[in-house]
């Protein structure tokens, strides 16, 4: 009896902190969230149509479509792939500012992962939330002023650089993503060594899947092992 009232009171707990965090961010979160999203999609279209209204150009209808059609070809999977892989990490607001600011994988995940280690939140919680949302905030900060920076100078930054540092720079993404993956293997191996397992057999046995498939498939096949490896441990 003891124990069932003590989990009775934990859910209770739970379920008020939730509600109150939910009242007090993430209302306002999802409010403000949708207009800054919605607002900036025609603001996305300026610069064309600049083009289009102030010097006469503008592209064939049937070039605009081919672009289309090959844009969705190859970021179709991602459209709907990547908010359902980051939203654990971002949770709502991190969501909202990730999708308006860009650079999703290579920059706002891993920040917003790194604050969450150096705090040592749980993953999934709302205090992790929040602290995904201070790290992404910071590295948008970090980001403007680089970009600046490289607005400026960037050619000329780039000019001293040696050839050999130009290259390396093509696996500034890979490796991001490998210690992404080595940061989560190390705490849950068992989920790491499946979703390193799926890749390589892609790519190595089957080699057959299309690349835009990959990804898709190693994602959710992994998110499905370990939904079926919870519900196994809960029902034991």
């Amino acid at each position: 009896m003891d124990n069932t009232s003590s989990s009775v009171k934990i859910k209770e707990n739970t379920t008020s902190s939730d509600t109150v965090f939910y009242n007090a961010f993430s209302k306002k979160i999802t409010k403000y969230g949708r207009i800054t999203l919605l607002g900036a999609i025609p603001l996305c279209f300026l610069p064309a149509l600049y083009l289009w209204f102030a010097h006469g150009s503008i592209p064939a209808v049937g070039t605009i479509l081919t672009g289309w059609f090959l844009i969705a070809s190859i970021y179709g999977a991602e459209y709907v792939m990547t908010p359902i892989s980051y939203f654990p990490i971002l949770g709502v607001s991190g969501t909202y500012i990730a999708f308006l600011s860009g650079n999703i994988a290579n920059m706002r995940v891993p920040c917003a992962i790194v604050a969450q280690e150096a705090v040592g939140t749980e993953a999934g919680s709302n205090e992790a939330e929040v602290v995904a949302t201070l790290g992404m905030c910071g590295s948008i900060i970090t980001n403007l002023i680089v970009t600046t920076v490289a607005a400026i100078g960037g050619v000329w930054l780039y000019n001293l650089f040696p050839p050999i540092v130009m290259e390396a720079l093509n696996y500034v993404l890979p490796s991001i993503f490998g210690a992404l993956f080595a940061l989560f293997a190390i705490r849950f191996p068992k989920f790491g060594a499946f979703g390193l397992g799926i890749a390589m057999f892609l790519t190595g046995v089957v080699k057959v899947i299309p690349t835009i498939l990959l990804v898709p498939i190693c994602v959710f096949s992994t998110m499905a092992f370990a939904a079926m490896d919870y519900k196994k441990k809960k029902q034991a």
